[in-house]
């Protein structure tokens, strides 16, 4: 594990403050009046989800976290509990729920594999592909005379996420999604 002095706790960077990760979402090192400068710090605990600020001074440093990743299989969803399996190893089944999951599960489709975050022997996070491609299960035909202001309609999509689209999207379509924002960015294929 390095050791960071407080002008190299930079965002993106995850630190171990009291024995538990954190992600640094944001980091400012300024000088106020005569004083020596500081790092002022906005940071998310990867356990709790909880964010935080944070002020480190000259003299202090943080200890950067020692993350592993692996690859897991997504296997299923049911009551918010998110089922998954090593890569590879289907009989060593475990749970997630969906603070250690986040958002973005609900873009992968199960049979699905993706990027665990493993501190201390703890999955403490699930990294998705940032763009998934996704087939429409369910939309609504479009309006006639609708599409002026760019109309947009719901639809849902083969894993059951709700998402809005333009109005030319068909059930059948196979669209691209960003998992970061869960908005629609284009179409792959029409049905």
């Amino acid at each position: 594990m390095a050791t960071l002095a407080y002008n190299e706790i930079l965002p993106k960077t995850v630190i171990v403050m009291n024995g538990e990760p954190f992600l640094v979402l944001d980091a400012h090192v300024f000088r106020k009046q005569q004083r020596k400068p500081v790092n002022q710090t906005k940071i998310k605990s990867l356990k709790t989800g909880r964010v935080i600020e944070q002020t480190f001074h000259q003299n202090e440093n943080a200890v950067e976290a020692d993350l592993e990743r692996k690859m897991i299989e997504f296997i299923y969803e049911n009551r918010g509990i998110y089922w998954f399996c090593e890569a590879g190893k289907p009989q060593t089944r475990f749970e997630l729920g969906e603070a250690v999951v986040g958002e973005a599960i609900k873009f992968i489709k199960p049979k699905s594999e993706v990027e665990a975050l493993v501190f201390d022997e703890e999955i403490i996070g699930v990294k998705v592909p940032i763009k998934v491609e996704l087939a429409v299960k369910e939309a609504a035909p479009a309006i006639k005379g609708n599409t002026v202001q760019g109309g947009s309609k719901e639809v849902i999509l083969e894993t059951g996420a709700k998402i809005q689209v333009p109005m030319f999207i068909n059930e059948g379509d196979v669209v691209r999604i960003n998992t970061e924002s869960g908005e629609y960015t284009e179409r792959v294929s029409k049905a």
